[in-house]
């Protein structure tokens, strides 16, 4: 009964057209009073308390650097780097953006403005170039959900802070996974278009390519700059968004000097936005993963997937299911906030390793920004590149497919986490 009004509730909101964060306050009123608990003070307090957390200070910081990223030059060096080394080969551009996308998920952390930033750049190109544009834009919008998986991952704050797991571990974790994902998109890509046209762009001389890797060795600085000082102790997770920030603007103002102070207005304003919508939501989440608790709803679903308990490989297949159904309807951050409490006291009863779900958990969520009818991903590719919607889904299959072959590959075999993760983090 008690998972039935959870649910009940919170769909109901939604049906309505509550935004996700209100209806996951009306979710949390109704529990209460389903278990004759209400008190507004308790509800307030949670509320506060949701927000109140050091870890979270990450998440408007790494949204300021994606943005101070676009706007000082740093993305579209990336891109010319990756022009320079591969755009000449047949279908190259495809290729420049794979590539581009790995190099720019380990500086922003966010798969909206990765995925914006790349379309933006680069559909043009290919649609003058000849390239099939549903394709194209397809293989974009896959490339821009590596962002949540290699670190620093927005995603893997907001899940550490719910499920109480080292965002630093997370953050080691995710790089070899993220890695895996880049190259299925390539393997998918050279699979799907060799019909693609020739390049035009002129191969590269060693001159021009010295010329392109100084002129992005700055860029490239960034994520070496943040994986390194977490690996060696200097900066936490949190300092090494305020340290991606500083960096930014610092390269974007003074080194390419494409960054302007009226530029900085809109880049504050859009991290603002987006940090608060996304604050509020882990706030009101906190809410109910307090009362899903209290009303013990993780051990009745427990109870469902009891005979699984001692199959981890069995386990992990039948939570994983479970997200990509409601990542189908749900937007990234509240799958992450709602399923996170009532999923992870399963995971410590089944002995499965806290940081490889995470990994895992956050791959299928990143999944879920190419599946319809939400699809946050295709929305942005389709705005910018003013392509119907119908048009990209046929455009992502192949890549989507890619992505989901990688996530049952990491099921089965759970050391290509877990091994590269205990190495890299040195214990």
């Amino acid at each position: 009964m008690t998972v039935f009004i959870f649910l009940g509730s919170l769909i109901g909101a939604m049906a309505l057209g509550m935004p996700i964060a209100m209806a996951l306050l009306v979710c949390g009123v109704a529990l209460m009073l389903q278990l004759g608990t209400f008190d507004s003070q308790i509800l307030a307090q949670n509320l506060i308390g949701g927000a109140d957390s050091f870890p979270l200070m990450a998440v408007p910081f790494f949204m300021l650097a994606g943005e101070l990223m676009n706007a000082g030059g740093l993305s579209r060096r990336i891109i010319a780097l990756a022009v320079t080394l591969v755009g000449h080969v047949r279908g190259g551009l495809g290729y420049v953006a794979v590539l581009a996308a790995l190099v720019m998920a380990s500086i922003s952390g966010s798969a909206v403005a990765d995925t914006a930033a790349l379309a933006a750049i680069l559909l043009p190109m290919m649609k003058q170039a000849g390239y099939n544009l549903p394709r194209a834009a397809g293989l974009i919008s896959a490339g821009g959900i590596i962002a949540p998986v290699i670190p620093p991952s927005i995603g893997f704050v907001v899940f550490g802070v719910a499920a109480g797991v080292s965002i630093t571990r997370l953050f080691i974790a995710g790089i070899v996974p993220g890695i895996l994902m880049g190259l299925a998109l390539l393997i998918t890509w050279y699979i799907v278009a060799r019909d693609e046209p020739a390049a035009r762009v002129q191969r590269a001389s060693i001159r021009e390519i010295g010329h392109a890797v100084i002129d992005g060795l700055w860029a490239l600085g960034l994520p070496v700059l943040i994986i390194g000082g977490m690996k060696a102790g200097m900066f936490t997770p949190t300092e090494a968004a305020v340290v991606a920030a500083v960096y930014a603007a610092f390269v974007g103002g003074f080194i390419y000097r494409e960054l302007k102070l009226e530029d900085l207005r809109p880049a504050l304003l859009a991290a603002l936005k987006t940090s608060a919508a996304v604050m509020f939501l882990v706030a009101a989440a906190m809410v109910s993963a307090w009362l899903i608790t209290i009303a013990d709803i993780p051990a009745q679903v427990s109870s469902l997937l009891g005979p699984l308990i001692d199959n981890k490989t069995l386990l992990m297949l039948a939570m994983m299911f479970l997200v990509v159904v409601v990542g189908t309807a749900l937007d990234f951050i509240p799958t992450v906030l709602i399923l996170t409490p009532v999923l992870m006291p399963i995971v410590k009863q089944a002995g499965i390793d806290p940081v490889y779900f995470g990994v895992m958990f956050i791959i299928n969520n990143a999944i879920g920004l190419l599946t319809p009818p939400v699809g946050t991903v295709l929305n942005v590719v389709c705005a910018v590149g003013r392509i119907p919607m119908d048009k990209v889904i046929r455009g992502v299959m192949p890549f989507l497919l890619a992505q989901l072959a990688v996530l049952l590959l990491l099921i089965f075999v759970p050391e290509i986490v877990t091994v590269p993760a205990r190495w890299l983090y040195g214990r």
